[in-house]
C-alpha cells in the first residue's frame, strides 16, 4: 500500500513545496512533500547514511569486549531486529497515515507518547552528535600534525583538541547548524558511504602492516618496529569473551544501527513510495551497513586485539603517525563527520522548539538561541566526556534502545487492531522485551563499572 494512498491519511501534510521552509513549528518527520524521482539507489544511499557514522569506529572495541563469534551473534540480532523494527513502522505508517515518528507516538499514548518519543530523539542526536565532536577533538590534532614535519612540533595551540573542536565549531558548525533548512543529506550520503567503503578498505589493508605481537613499549629503528613486553599469546583471537567491558557492545551496535527517526522521510521521498519497496530500500542499507561493520570490526580486531581503542583510528596513531593512507582516511572520516554534524543538529533543535513552542510561527530568536544552547551543551559533552565508549554506552542503552527496539513494538501493540498470536504482534513483544532487558542489563552494568572506577 502507498503511503500516499492510504485512505486514513488525514494526518499526512499536503502542503505545498516551501511552505514549510523556516517554520520550526511543522513535525520534523511529518514531511508533506515528496522529492520525485527519488530513485532505489539514492533512498539505499541516504538511509545508509543516516545509518552509518562514529559507530563504524567503536565496533572493533565491541568485537575485542565479546569475541568473534559473539560479536557475530550479537551484529546479526541487533541489524535483523532493527530491520524488523522498521518493519513494523512501515506497516504503522500504511496503516494511520502518519509519516512522523513522534505522531505515531502521540496516537499510540496521546501527548505523553509524542513528548517521550521527542525528548529520545533529542537526547540520541545530543548523544550522537557529541560522539562525532569527540572524533574531531581526538582526530584533528593527530591529522594537523601528521601535515607537519616533526621539529615543528611542540607545544603549539592546534596540539590542543579542545582548542581546535571550539574554533571548528564556531567557524564551521555554527553557521550550518543555525540554517533554517539544512539539503547536504541529499548531496554527502553517497560521498559518506565511500568515505566508509575506503575506511573499511584501509583497516583491511593495515591489517598487514602492525606487527603482532604488539609493542607496549615502542621504538623504531630505520622504521622497524622493536617489540618488547608482548607475547604471542596476544596474538590468538578470542571467540567468545564475557567481562563487564562486553556490556558496551550492544549498546554500541544498537547505536550503530539506529536510522529510525530517516526511515519515514525516506519514505515519503522514494519514488513509487510503497511499503514493499521501502523495505526492499531497508534490507539492502541495512545488509551494506551489516557488511561494512562486520569487516571493519574484524580486521581492526585482528590488528591490535585486546588493544583496541574505543576509538579505532586512535589505534593507528601509535604505530603508524605518518603513514599517508592513514593520514588520508582520517581526513575523509573528519571531513564526514564534520558534515554529519550540523545534519544530526537539526532534528535536535526540531525536537525542543516542538516540546517547548508547539506551534507557535517561526522566530529567529527562539531558532538561533536553541541552536546555540543545544550546540554549547554537546560542545561541552565533547570536551569533557574522557571516553567515547561512554556516549556510546550510555545513550546506546538507554535512548537508542527504546527508539530502535522499544517504541516500534509498543507503537504496533497499541494502534495495530491484530490479534496478540499474529507474527507480527510476537514480534512487537520481542522487540519490547529485547530493547527493555538489555538496555536495563546494560545501562546497570556500565554505571556499576563508572562507581567501581571513581
Amino acid at each position: 500500500m502507498s503511503i500516499n494512498g492510504n485512505g486514513n491519511a488525514e494526518s499526512y501534510s499536503h502542503s505545498a513545496p516551501g511552505d514549510n521552509d523556516g517554520n520550526e513549528a511543522v513535525p520534523l518527520l511529518s514531511n508533506g512533500r515528496r522529492a520525485k524521482g527519488a530513485s532505489f539507489a539514492s533512498s539505499v544511499f541516504n538511509l545508509m547514511n543516516a545509518i552509518m557514522g562514529s559507530g563504524i569506529l567503536g565496533l572493533a572495541y565491541a568485537m575485542a569486549s565479546t569475541g568473534i563469534v559473539g560479536f557475530c551473534i550479537l551484529l546479526t540480532l541487533v541489524s535483523s531486529l532493527a530491520a524488523y523494527s522498521i518493519h513494523l513502522l512501515l506497516k504503522l505508517c500504511d496503516l494511520t497515515g502518519i509519516n512522523s515518528y513522534e505522531d505515531l507516538g502521540g496516537r499510540a499514548f496521546q501527548k505523553p507518547g509524542k513528548v517521550l518519543v521527542g525528548i529520545a530523539i533529542l537526547i540520541q542526536n545530543v548523544g550522537a552528535m557529541s560522539s562525532y565532536l569527540f572524533i574531531l577533538k581526538s582526530e584533528l590534532p593527530a591529522a594537523i600534525i601528521s601535515f607537519l614535519s616533526p621539529d615543528q612540533t611542540g607545544q603549539a595551540w592546534y596540539e590542543d583538541g579542545r582548542h581546535l573542536l571550539i574554533l571548528v565549531t564556531l567557524c564551521m558548525v555554527l553557521p550550518l547548524a543555525i540554517l533554517p533548512k539544512i539539503g547536504f543529506l541529499g548531496y554527502t550520503s553517497s560521498l559518506a558511504f565511500f568515505f566508509m567503503l575506503y575506511f573499511t578498505i584501509v583497516v583491511v589493508v593495515k591489517k598487514w602492516s602492525i606487527p603482532c605481537p604488539l609493542p607496549h613499549n615502542i621504538t623504531t629503528l630505520a622504521g622497524a618496529y622493536q617489540v618488547s613486553n608482548s607475547s604471542d599469546s596476544e596474538c590468538t583471537p578470542k571467540l567468545f569473551i564475557v567481562s563487564s567491558r562486553s556490556a558496551y557492545a550492544i549498546p554500541t551496535m544498537a547505536f550503530s544501527f539506529l536510522c529510525h527517526t530517516a526511515v519515514l522521510p525516506i519514505y515519503c521521498e522514494l519514488d513509487r513510495p510503497t511499503k514493499s519497496r521501502m523495505q526492499n530500500v531497508t534490507n539492502v542499507s541495512v545488509s551494506l551497513s551489516f557488511l561494512l561493520y562486520l569487516v571493519s570490526a574484524l580486521f581492526g580486531y585482528l590488528t591490535f586485539y585486546a588493544h583496541v581503542d574505543s576509538e579505532l583510528l586512535l589505534g593507528y596513531d601509535t604505530y603508524m603517525p605518518r603513514d599517508v593512507i592513514v593520514m588520508t582516511v582520517r581526513l575523509a572520516i573528519l571531513i564526514s563527520v564534520l558534515l554529519t554534524v550540523p545534519l544530526i543538529h537539526f532534528p535536535a533543535r526540531k525536537a525542543v522548539i516542538l516540546l517547548l513552542h508547539g506551534n507557535r510561527p517561526f522566530s529567529w530568536m527562539i531558532h538561533i538561541t536553541t541552536t546555540l544552547i543545544i550546540l554549547g551543551v554537546v560542545l561541552l559533552l565533547a570536551i569533557f566526556v574522557p571516553d567515547i565508549r561512554n556516549v556510546f554506552g550510555v545513550v546506546g542503552s538507554t535512548t537508542s534502545s527504546c527508539l530502535l527496539f522499544v517504541f516500534p513494538g509498543l507503537f504496533y501493540l497499541k494502534i495495530s487492531c491484530q490479534s496478540l498470536r499474529s507474527f507480527d504482534s510476537i514480534g512487537a513483544v520481542c522487540l519490547v522485551i529485547f530493547g527493555l532487558v538489555m538496555g536495563v542489563i546494560s545501562f546497570s552494568i556500565i554505571i556499576f563499572t563508572w562507581i567501581q572506577s571513581s
